[in-house]
């Protein structure tokens, strides 16, 4: 059985975002169970008494299978490597990340991955991507996963997307990850630390 998550952030209490996970959910559920009734994402998350940055992960198939509460602490990443990937489809938010943790194996020194398929930028492993020009945030328009905090800051114009060559990362002078958890320019990290 195909199993899909959705990690929601919940700050001071209050879920972020949540109409953007009830689409991304109800979209995948259509796709995969095209019979089944939508659901409201709203009506489960409960985390009224909870203080800071919570991950709550919703776990489905065709009907929702589990929601959990965990305390979130960013991750540190200084270095990025580079990795050729040009077979990876993550275009749902499948709960099998064994894609991931093979490319986290071959990482080397670095903390994370930036995958790059058909020569082209898309995201790490657990992250969208942005980068920094002096003036504009852009980020890759083929990204491995259409975060939903990905499509918030589109939708307020505060992303650009665009096709990245990874041979144009000169062009930046940084790199923000980004995900349902993760602010833009939360984590940074100069572009002379992505490393092949």
């Amino acid at each position: 059985m195909c199993r899909f998550i959705e990690t929601i952030c919940v700050e001071n209490g209050r879920a972020q975002r949540v109409a953007y996970h009830n689409a991304r959910l109800n979209a995948t559920r259509k796709q995969f169970w095209p019979g089944a009734p939508e659901v409201d994402l709203a009506s489960l998350v409960d985390a009224k008494e909870a203080a800071g940055r919570i991950r709550c992960r919703v776990t489905y198939a065709e009907q929702v299978l589990g929601v959990e509460y965990f305390p979130y602490h960013v991750r540190s990443v200084r270095k990025l490597k580079l990795l050729e990937a040009d077979d990876v489809d993550y275009r749902y938010k499948y709960a099998d990340r064994t894609v991931f943790d093979m490319l986290m194996r071959q990482r080397g020194e670095a903390d994370e991955v930036l995958i790059v398929r058909r020569g082209l930028l898309t995201d790490t492993s657990f992250t969208n991507i942005a980068l920094w020009d002096g003036e504009h945030w852009f980020t890759p328009a083929r990204p491995l996963l259409e975060g939903t905090k990905r499509q918030f800051l589109l939708d307020r114009g505060i992303l650009i997307p665009a096709d990245i060559p990874f041979r144009a990362l000169a062009s930046y002078h940084c790199i923000s990850l980004f995900n349902a958890m993760l602010r833009l320019g939360e984590v940074v990290l100069p572009c002379g630390n992505i490393m092949w």
